[in-house]
């Protein structure tokens, strides 16, 4: 079987990488981008997350060198992703996510960044309800930005009004939230409501068990449901204690990722291909829904933005065996075998 490359919009690091590192280099960024080829990935947003703005300021520009300065970057990393720090501090939304570095939406700030590298940042999380939220919506699609609602609180009113403002997405649908919400009137149920935004799952059996994940891409609807991994550098790797963005994460055997001396998960240790086969297996998706949630929805809701910033993606090609395992990947003129 014969698929384009699966794509991956929230990633923040691989294979023992940490995407957030200020000291990160070329050679490390081409270690996680081989290993990520391995999982059938040819297209990827590497994800910075929540820090204060000197932080925010190194994790960026040491990312945009390594990615430039690596033979893989330039093929791989159209842009990045900004998932905060304009989130809902609030226990439960805030996630592993510092929230004292959590500020209103200011795209001024993203400006700021982008002016500081070359390649663009081309998504954004926002919770919508944080002060400002909505202008910075409106803001960032004028800058040709896509917009996605994270760590949000935001009710029925809010979603609707940020998905009126320009808001696409929604970054992984389910989490990043607490364990107690109103009945009816919250952010999960306004999301899968609002047919606008297209919804990002996690499919690790982990961060939601696999009856809950049928049930939310039932109500979303394959056509607007789409996989990601919020990978860090604890995927592609072993058991073990890994760096991320600053904190110290716990990787078990069964692949839960949580940060050290805590019970709440950060980040996960997925791989975009087994989300795939976890579809599958679980009977929640065909393969063909499956390998178009990971990568012809991502790059349907990635198109316009791409070309508004003149990027031109290579041609990628996976192939599959019968038990659908990645043993062919090539993007522009790299191809890899595997066994």
């Amino acid at each position: 079987m014969i698929t384009k490359g699966l794509v991956d919009i929230q990633v923040n690091g691989f294979a023992g990488v940490d995407f957030n590192d200020p000291g990160i280099t070329p050679d490390a960024m081409d270690h996680a981008l081989e290993a990520m080829l391995v999982s059938g990935v040819t297209t990827c947003l590497p994800t910075i997350i929540t820090a204060h703005r000197n932080e925010l300021e190194a994790r960026f520009a040491a990312l945009d060198r390594a990615v430039g300065e690596s033979r893989l970057g330039p093929l791989m990393c159209p842009g990045y992703h900004l998932e905060g720090p304009f989130l809902n501090p609030a226990d439960g939304f805030s996630g592993c996510h510092p929230a004292n570095a959590m500020i209103a939406a200011d795209p001024e700030l993203v400006i700021a960044l982008q002016e500081m590298i070359e390649r663009p940042i081309l998504l954004v999380t926002v919770a919508p309800e944080v002060h400002g939220g909505l202008d910075f919506i409106k803001a960032m699609r004028a800058s040709d930005r896509l917009v996605s609602i994270g760590h949000s609180s935001a009710n029925n009113q809010i979603v609707t009004a940020a998905a009126e403002a320009g808001a696409a997405l929604s970054t992984h649908l389910g989490n990043g939230l607490p364990q107690i919400l109103p009945k009816l009137d919250n952010p999960l149920f306004a999301q899968l409501a609002e047919d606008r935004l297209l919804a990002t799952f996690i499919a690790d059996g982990i961060h939601m068990p696999p009856y809950v994940l049928k049930s939310l891409i039932r109500a979303k609807g394959f056509e607007r449901s789409a996989l990601v991994t919020d990978a860090v550098a604890a995927a592609a790797a072993p058991a073990g204690t890994y760096a991320f963005a600053g904190m110290h994460v716990d990787r078990t055997q069964d692949g839960t990722v949580s940060q050290s001396g805590a019970t709440g998960l950060a980040g996960s240790s997925l791989c975009l291909d087994d989300a795939v086969r976890n579809l599958v297996r679980w009977n929640i998706a065909t393969f063909d829904q499956a390998v178009e949630m990971a990568s012809a929805r991502l790059m349907h809701v990635l198109a316009p933005v791409l070309k508004a910033h003149g990027v031109t993606l290579a041609d990628s090609e996976l192939e599959w065996s019968d038990t659908l395992a990645v043993t062919r990947v090539r993007i522009g003129n790299e191809e890899r075998f595997f066994r």
